[in-house]
């Protein structure tokens, strides 16, 4: 399950466009957006990091360095259309993937307290489209699930069916006044996913399949992808160096599928929790607490990282053992969620988190 990519979509009727990609595993962001300036990491993280043939890391300015796998994404945040933000984490600070996953999705301050995700919880706020959330997934996930409405459509690995076969069907549902519409949504679905509607489920491919869905006129404006495998308890410097390269894809294909919408397009990639800062005998990081999102996408002013670093020093480590977080993705999410839809900032959190006295993230989005 962890490792399996999947796709979310969600209409609205807005020209700005909205990505959340979960990385599903617990990404470690020490290693993704390395903190080269604190003179502890050195001494914790030694020769464990990127391996040799990936080449040099990437300077952000200041004290921190870019993967090298993630060279898309550097020279996004050269454009000033990427950016990152350390030391960040939910209210979760046990060590569960499931658990913390549902803290991440329903956006409550303890596991499965929430029923609803916080990004269904948004849609209401968004100029109402004509037709509901779409999933392109066997199941929704639980950030878009709730009273907005939404349906599903999962690419099929079969062989295509022919149209004379679709049209024979279609007619077999005609007089149903039930299986007639959910055909039909699904058809509709299908034609908009056009050449990626099968068999293909890539991360590079899931990301043109988004930028398909995300680019028509009519199509949809708030998308959902889920990468897994992110849990490298061993051999993590080969394997991480892998799995960045596939979300650099992603976003690529993002990108380059968009084409002039980009610019009113925000992506944001984010993880159930970090990894510890000393790795462990097998050449991998255990499940940890503090982590980075990083975001990228034409709307945002980027080309910086945020970060109230607390430092790596034995004493400032959370739990002795953890990159203590100084942010809370809550307030990250209701922040770029608000200016980048254009909406009132503090109806955005009490909507998203209710009951919470969060202080909003504000300014990552272009005036």
């Amino acid at each position: 399950m962890l490792a399996t990519p999947g796709l979310s979509l969600a209409a609205a009727a807005t020209d700005r466009r909205f990505v959340l990609i979960i990385l599903r595993g617990a990404m470690d962001g020490l290693a993704a957006v390395m903190p080269v300036g604190d003179p502890a990491y050195a001494a914790l993280r030694g020769r464990f990091g990127p391996p040799p043939a990936s080449g040099a890391a990437l300077p952000l300015g200041g004290d921190f360095a870019l993967h090298p796998a993630l060279a898309e994404l550097g020279a996004l945040y050269g454009k000033g259309e990427a950016l990152f933000v350390h030391a960040i984490a939910s209210p979760y600070r046990e060590r569960s993937h499931f658990d913390a996953q549902n803290v991440l999705e329903t956006g409550g301050t303890a596991a499965y307290a929430l029923k609803d995700g916080w990004l269904n919880r948004l849609l209401p706020l968004l100029p109402r489209a004509s037709q509901p959330a779409l999933a392109l997934s066997p199941a929704l996930p639980i950030v878009l699930r709730g009273a907005a409405a939404a349906t599903s459509y999962a690419p099929s690995r079969l062989p295509q069916a022919d149209d004379d076969l679709l049209a024979r069907v279609g007619a077999l549902y005609a007089d149903d006044p039930q299986l007639h519409v959910l055909w039909s949504k699904a058809i509709d679905a299908r034609m908009m996913a056009g050449s990626d509607a099968t068999g293909r489920s890539s991360p590079a491919a899931l990301g043109r399949l988004a930028a398909t869905f995300l680019g028509r006129p009519d199509g949809a404006r708030v998308a959902v992808i889920e990468l897994g495998g992110w849990d490298t308890h061993s051999g993590q410097a080969g394997r991480l160096n892998g799995l960045l390269k596939q979300l650099d894809g992603v976003i690529a294909a993002l990108r380059d599928g968009l084409g002039p919408v980009w610019a009113d397009t925000a992506i944001i990639a984010a993880t159930e929790f970090g990894r510890t800062v000393a790795p462990n005998g097998t050449g991998g990081t255990d499940h940890g607490t503090g982590g980075v999102a990083l975001l990228a996408g034409g709307a945002l002013k980027g080309g910086r990282v945020i970060a109230d670093w607390p430092g790596l020093a034995p004493a400032r480590l959370h739990e002795g053992r953890d990159l203590r977080p100084t942010a809370d993705l809550r307030a990250l999410f209701a922040g770029l969620a608000a200016d980048h839809f254009h909406l009132d900032a503090a109806l955005v959190t009490r909507t998203l988190f209710a009951g919470e006295a969060l202080k909003p993230m504000r300014g990552l989005v272009r005036g």
